[in-house]
């Protein structure tokens, strides 16, 4: 079996994974799978280093090449990448899953989340003939998660997802039909940041760029991915709009281009003079993930907020805010890019703007006679 090696190294500021092999073009194929990133002076693919990578690149080459991972375990080297790696006795996963769910356009988070959790769940049944996986089978499995694991509701309805994947999308569901009692998710109102504190944030930065990142991120209700794969084209300055393509759910949509952030805009693409992706690296490479969250997390620092800022709370903010203006949420679900209103509606939870006019019935109340209070026990 061929061998590709996996070492570390960093790029802007960022862990990446590196992978080589021998000219290989079936090998190529796997990495662009992944959404790897070639290398051209190097001649290597890049993988952002984290845990979640690495299984993929793991599952991906099972079967069809030995990993050689030796560098990114070496205790010698710095910034050591601490993960589980998959043992070699594990349950092989079908191939026909992989394989729907790469025919399906399933993203790369997903396609990790699945194949991880599956191969949980078939080393759980050590070897048991998935066709003989009955409702008990699973539930024990859930048992398993909850009570001795200690998961959290969210990775539960991951594995229970990723399980009926199997039965349903590549077994077509002909095989077994079967309910599974789903966990009750917990319900979390999202964070969200004042106008003031926003433009405090942006007043912070030094950099143009950072200004863009920040202003677009909360002006626009952008995803921080999907603010990594605009391209300078997605951007209209005469109509004031931004084309979101292949967002979340490959769906894409409209936003809005704030005018205040526009002229700060056309600053940085003439300073800065970017040639495929709207925010680029140094080396005209596509801005990190990292980089976006630790801009914001800097700048919501310098602006003495007391709390930890995230790139998505800046879209929070943006819908937040466009629904204390008054705007329809039909309009705010577009802009966001929601398939149901059901999901935009949290953002009712969170507006404060009609807070003001409502009283509590304790106001209400009538002067209480001291009389009256002396023979009261209190509330």
């Amino acid at each position: 079996m061929e061998e590709i090696i996996i070492t570390k190294a960093s790029h802007e500021g960022e862990n990446i994974f590196c992978i080589q092999y021998n000219p290989n073009a079936n090998f190529d194929k796997v990495c662009e799978t992944m959404e790897c990133i070639w290398n051209r002076i190097n001649s290597y693919w890049t993988l952002k280093n984290n845990k979640e990578n690495l299984k993929l690149i793991y599952a991906s080459f099972r079967g069809i090449a030995y990993v050689n991972a030796r560098a990114v375990f070496n205790k010698d080297q710095p910034k050591i990448l601490k993960v589980n790696r998959l043992q070699e006795d594990s349950y092989p996963i079908p191939t026909e899953y992989k394989a729907m769910l790469i025919r399906r356009r399933y993203s790369k988070n997903t396609y990790v989340t699945y194949t991880s959790m599956f191969q949980d769940f078939l080393n759980f049944l050590k070897g048991q003939d998935l066709e003989t996986v009955t409702d008990d089978d699973i539930k024990e499995y859930q048992d398993y998660l909850v009570t001795k694991r200690k998961v959290a509701i969210s990775t539960q309805n991951q594995a229970i997802n990723a399980i009926k994947f199997y039965f349903e999308k590549v077994k077509g569901g002909e095989r077994k039909t079967y309910y599974i009692e789903r966990p009750r998710k917990e319900y979390k109102l999202p964070k969200t940041l004042s106008k003031e504190d926003i433009f405090k944030m942006i007043e912070t930065c030094t950099f143009i760029k950072h200004r863009v990142i920040i202003g677009l991120l909360y002006s626009a209700g952008l995803r921080r991915n999907e603010l990594l794969q605009l391209k300078i084209t997605d951007v209209d300055l005469d109509q004031n709009l931004i084309y979101i393509r292949n967002g979340k759910g490959k769906k894409d949509r409209i936003t809005l281009l704030a005018e205040k952030i526009k002229s700060d805009l056309i600053a940085y693409l003439q300073e800065e003079k970017p040639v495929h992706w709207l925010i680029e690296s140094p080396s005209r490479t596509q801005y990190s993930g990292t980089s976006v969250g630790n801009i914001v997390k800097n700048a919501a620092k310098k602006a003495q907020i007391n709390k930890t800022v995230t790139p998505h709370m800046l879209r929070h903010s943006f819908a937040t805010h466009l629904l204390e203006q008054g705007v329809d949420i039909r309009y705010i679900q577009e802009l966001l890019g929601h398939t149901s209103t059901e999901t935009t509606m949290i953002y009712t939870h969170v507006s404060k703007s009609d807070f003001a006019k409502i009283k509590s019935p304790f106001d209400n109340f009538k002067n209480i006679k001291d009389s009256d209070n002396s023979n009261s026990e209190g509330f």
